[in-house]
């Protein structure tokens, strides 16, 4: 008698957890993890890949390096061009160097000397001439040479005037636009020289490597690909009588495939415009039915080991 009562009871239990899940709707999806695809930032060699597929990696690990020869290149001669762009900037906003300021001193004074001597020179032929001890065509040429002493002078003059009042204020500010130029295109070169190195934005795990090492990938062209670690998340497709109870923050029970304990979730979205039912979840009965995409977040520590992809299913209230 006790067995036949404990036989009708697991009848009883089963047919009330039948009746109790018939009387709900199933939404159905797959676990899923955000998936990140690190592309190439330019067309260059692949000279290291570390990883493997499958292979768990932490954030900042290196994925791939790919080479930079050229690049570093290009980044040593921008360098080269922004040290010798500051350094005139330099000379240009401190002036004339007392040295210079000297030697400029000292050429006026030459120039001066060769201008009294040539005019001399001149003056005693002009009176040689009126007394026809020379010829004119010497006096002439001794004129040109005095002219010519003269230009020499004020040239002289000129240039010490431009040292003793420094640099022009336009001249600095082009100088300085020079030096931005440069310096902006040698950040630019910097940055994208350590981008060669592809590293691990998350935690994660290595999905595919689409490319080996000694290939050139296309630029833009994703040379990892990997799916972040932590908390995963069951996207679903909630059925169109169904969508208006639920919100974001609701607490859902998860099922997944091959796994007899259901997971607890947390609804973190919910579309706000309906979709077709995806082609996992067409039934016959559901074929045209309306279906709002959601993702939920599994946080319980037993589920951060689950597979992206596996099936998954959240059982809903029918409503009134």
């Amino acid at each position: 008698m006790r067995w036949l009562r404990l036989g009708l009871g697991c009848c009883v239990a089963a047919l009330v957890a039948s009746c109790a899940r018939d009387s709900r709707v199933p939404a159905v999806g797959t676990i899923e993890r955000h998936r990140f695809e690190i592309a190439a930032p330019a067309s260059e060699q692949i000279v290291a890949m570390p990883v493997t597929e499958g292979q768990v990696v932490h954030k900042g690990d290196l994925l791939a390096q790919l080479d930079g020869g050229d690049l570093a290149a290009s980044r040593d001669s921008l360098a080269a061009l922004a040290s010798q762009l500051e350094h005139r900037l330099e000379e240009l906003v401190h002036g004339a160097r007392r040295e210079e300021l000297t030697q400029a001193h000292a050429q006026l004074a030459a120039a001066e000397a060769q201008r009294l001597q040539a005019t001399k020179e001149y003056e005693r032929l002009a009176e040689l001439v009126g007394r026809g001890l020379t010829s004119q065509s010497q006096v002439d040429q001794q004129k040109q040479l005095r002219d010519s002493a003269a230009a020499a002078v004020a040239v002289a003059q000129a240039g010490l005037e431009l040292l003793q009042e420094g640099t022009r204020s336009e001249q600095l500010e082009q100088a300085r636009a020079a030096l931005r130029a440069a310096q902006s295109q040698l950040q630019e070169q910097e940055v994208l020289l350590a981008r060669l190195q592809l590293l691990a934005p998350v935690d994660g795990v290595v999905e595919a490597l689409p490319y080996r090492l000694g290939e050139r990938p296309a630029l833009g062209a994703p040379v990892v690909i990997m799916l972040a670690g932590g908390v995963p998340y069951a996207r679903v497709y909630i059925p169109e009588p169904q969508r208006a109870p639920l919100h974001a923050g609701q607490a859902l029970q998860v099922r997944v495939d091959g796994i007899a304990q259901p997971f607890s979730g947390t609804l973190r979205y919910i579309a706000g415009e309906a979709s077709f039912t995806p082609y996992f979840a067409l039934t016959q009965r559901d074929r045209s039915r309306l279906a709002y995409l959601a993702e939920i977040d599994l946080r319980e520590p037993a589920a951060r080991d689950l597979p992206a992809g596996v099936p998954v299913e959240v059982l809903l209230d029918r409503g009134p």
